[in-house]
């Protein structure tokens, strides 16, 4: 994040002073310190799991603000999540300390925000702690006026003074000396953050020019942080960088980029064969603190998934790579299994890291005592090869573990033992050796699937880490999107029918139809909380993405309505009419009370940075031009360009953070190519899936029964072109591909489809 540090008044050196005698002689206003903690009646799954500390934590919200206010207190804020390690390790040192607590409780207001319930509070005082500190992540521990604007912040504290920061004890003391004896200076820090966040987060006059060397501008910038010989980006830690490598495959694919091509290509490798992917179960961890993926973050996030398979389907997609489709089926079925409502719909939010605190990954993470107590010698010797399993392993907490990693790949082992790999290579210069049909590394697979099977066994009988059940309305939406994606690539209904049934279990619970978005879907155990959670404008753009991508898949005319619907009320309570851009939160509606926003809450912020979703203005534009496309209507190609020309003065700065972005802008430069694919049978299915080969972020495959060639049946755009076009004599399947608004005749197999396609690339 571009932020401008503010100026501190040096309070790290209060800090580590800290102070003395701080106790007022009695609680203003006859309040108790041991007044019970407020998080009861909490829904969400991190504030549950602080009910039992003896802080009195308030939920975000007016009585905690209404209370410092009363009390003439500051407020502590911690923000974490349930799935965050070092959140957990806080907890337990400070916050279920009893001193501590005691100390919290008489000198503080303390409030604890679920940065997943709540990303709109998270993002801000984010910005607020990385202008004053410049690190941010969680947990987030900041230190407020009673109206709820930072004058001091960082991320964990320990509990004494350790690894060069001072203790917990001292850090409080020291702030609320800061606010009894040096006020004045509290409230000018504080009113500088909030400036900072203001100017930082609106983007206010920085709009340029828009065109495709902007766009190479940004891959250009990512491409200087490639790591070529690990993949990925920059050093330690890596993050997977959906958005950037989707951006780099357009490039590509549209410029003929090679070096955009072995960024794309060599990451998707290096991070499949790498411990930052669960190599029993499938599914990737939120990242690696390592240059080489090898040891992760444990825990894993549904969006890093979602977004990381529509990678490997996009790199299958435009490189027929068998080994790309491997990791996204593999991924498909470890949310099937794990993290996934099957009977309702719905995909869960997170797997935590650990069980308890002491362990640091354990139950994905293997000692060679414990592999070769499950496996047969034969199966042990290849395992050790294979998956790197030794006597020392990865892991600091204890060496004897082992993050299960590729060592080298079934091809690599097999050109060992001195089989030809001739036979392995398949006609695709792109194919993976180990996805051939040599006999010895069949042998060799055989061996792994069945080392693997018997490793996650093993593993299915130790206690798992913790899922938050809680489904998000924008993560649900940005599966939905992915697995209906996988399912035409993979030619499988599943994906698809549970896609739908997750989209309409979020249009029939939250959302009433009208204007009003809920950021929660639902809660584990029927839960309900007080007081909802609002929509951000991540709920909505994802939403309107989900939804057209239904009617591409379905056909079903309620999916498209909707997708015109939400887009209609995103523009109505999120964009900013008078400068261009969608603010993160709403406006009131005309018919709701205005309230007074909480905290830095009163703080306009226009989202443009990819992280860790895609930024919200990019996939508001990104919905906005895919509508204009089927509906004809131009005031949504108007937004969406007035939206990316707002921040094209300032977003080459972005780089690896900006990949949205940029594919946005080439969905806008870009003339939209349709193909539609009327019928049923195998030469329609042999058409579409020619039209589907190869990414474009500018293409749209559609396959439509001629039962829907009726007005009212299509969007209004497309049913002006298709209505027009001759059915195909005796009911054969047939296909139109339009560039822009020029249509060519219309073709009745794959091999005419392939040779129309070629005319318009």
């Amino acid at each position: 994040m571009i932020a401008t540090r503010v100026d501190t008044m040096q309070l790290s050196a209060v800090w580590m002073r800290g102070a003395q005698d701080l106790y007022p002689q009695s609680m203003s206003n006859g309040a108790s310190p041991t007044a019970g903690n407020q998080l009861e009646h909490a829904a969400s799954s991190y504030l549950r799991s602080a009910r039992h500390q003896p802080v009195r934590w308030h939920a975000w919200g007016d009585a905690a603000f209404a209370r410092a206010q009363a009390e003439d207190k500051p407020i502590l804020l911690d923000i974490g999540a349930v799935w965050c390690h070092w959140c957990h390790v806080m907890d337990r040192e400070s916050y279920e300390d009893a001193e501590i607590a005691a100390l919290i409780n008489e000198l503080f207001v303390a409030v604890k925000v679920d940065r997943d319930e709540r990303p709109d509070v998270d993002a801000r005082y984010q910005a607020a702690v990385s202008a004053i500190s410049g690190q941010g992540g969680w947990p987030l521990t900041a230190f407020l006026t009673p109206d709820g604007r930072p004058y001091f912040g960082g991320t964990y504290i320990p509990r004494d003074d350790r690894y060069g920061r001072p203790g917990m004890g001292r850090v409080l003391l020291a702030m609320a000396q800061v606010w009894r004896e040096r006020r004045d200076e509290a409230l000018e820090t504080a009113g500088s953050v909030m400036a900072a966040i203001e100017h930082n987060e609106s983007f206010s006059g920085r709009g340029g020019a828009l065109n495709l060397e902007l766009v190479d501008k940004i891959a250009s910038s990512i491409l200087a942080q490639f790591d070529p010989r690990n993949g990925g980006f920059g050093s330690q830690p890596k993050f997977p960088h959906p958005a950037a490598l989707d951006l780099l495959l357009e490039v590509a694919i549209n410029r003929g980029n090679d070096r955009a091509r072995e960024a794309f290509t060599t990451t998707l490798e290096k991070m499949a064969g790498g411990g930052v992917y669960d190599q029993l179960a499938g599914g990737f961890h939120r990242y690696s603190v390592d240059e080489r993926w090898v040891v992760p973050h444990f825990e894993k996030m549904i969006y890093d998934n979602s977004e990381l398979l529509r990678n490997y389907i996009h790199g299958y997609q435009s490189f027929v790579r068998e080994d790309f489709l491997v990791i996204a089926r593999e991924i498909v079925a470890w949310l099937d299994s794990t993290m996934t409502d099957r009977e309702r719909g719905g995909f869960y939010g997170s797997q935590d890291a650990d069980v308890g605190l002491d362990d640091d990954g354990d139950y994905f993470t293997w000692t060679l005592d414990e592999a070769r107590a499950v496996l047969s010698g034969e199966e042990l010797d290849f395992a050790t090869n294979y998956w790197d399993i030794g006597e020392l392993g990865d892991m600091h907490h204890n060496p004897a573990k082992n993050v299960l990693h590729l060592n080298q790949t079934l091809a690599e082992m097999a050109a060992q033992s001195g089989a030809s790999l001739k036979a392995s290579l398949n006609a695709s210069p792109e194919a993976k050796p180990d996805a051939s049909p040599n006999p010895n590394i069949a042998s060799l697979r055989k061996l792994r699937d069945s080392a693997r099977a018997k490793l996650l066994a093993a593993r299915a009988e130790r206690t798992a880490p913790y899922i938050d059940r809680t489904l998000y309305t924008s993560w649900n939406a940005m599966a939905v999107t992915a697995y209906l994606e996988a399912a035409r690539l993979l030619r499988d209904d599943k994906p698809r029918d549970f896609a739908l049934l997750t989209l309409n279990r979020l249009l029939d619970e939250a959302w009433a139809g009208a204007a009003t978005l809920k950021h929660v879907i639902a809660y584990p155990d029927g839960l309900r909380p007080r007081d909802s959670a609002p929509a951000t404008l991540d709920d909505y753009a994802f939403t309107v993405n989900a939804c057209i991508d239904a009617w591409l898949a379905s056909g079903e005319m309620k999916f498209y309505r909707a997708a015109i619907k939400l887009a209609d009320a995103m523009i109505e309570q999120f964009h900013d009419a008078s400068s261009g851009g969608f603010f993160d939160t709403s406006a009131p509606l005309n018919d709701e009370p205005v309230g007074i926003p909480l905290g830095a809450l009163t703080a306009r912020r226009k989202p443009l940075q990819d992280a860790p979703t895609p930024a919200g203005n990019s996939i508001a534009a990104t919905a906005l031009l895919r509508l204009e496309a089927l509906s004809g209507r131009e005031d949504y190609r108007t937004i969406a360009a007035g939206t990316l020309t707002n921040f094209a003065g300032i977003v080459e700065h972005f780089g690896l953070y900006a990949g949205s972005y940029g594919l946005a802008v080439e969905r806008l430069l870009l003339d939209p190519v349709q193909v539609v694919i009327v019928g049923s049978g195998p030469e329609a299915d042999r058409m579409e899936a020619t039209a589907v080969a190869g990414f474009a972020v500018n293409k749209t495959v559609m396959r439509i029964e001629p039962s829907r060639l009726i007005p009212g049946e299509l969007p209004d755009a497309l049913a002006e072109t298709l209505l027009q076009v001759p059915a195909a004599a005796g009911g054969k399947a047939w296909a139109l591909v339009c560039h822009g608004r020029t249509c060519l005749p219309p073709v009745t197999d794959a091999e005419a489809l392939l040779q129309a396609l070629a005319r318009e690339s």
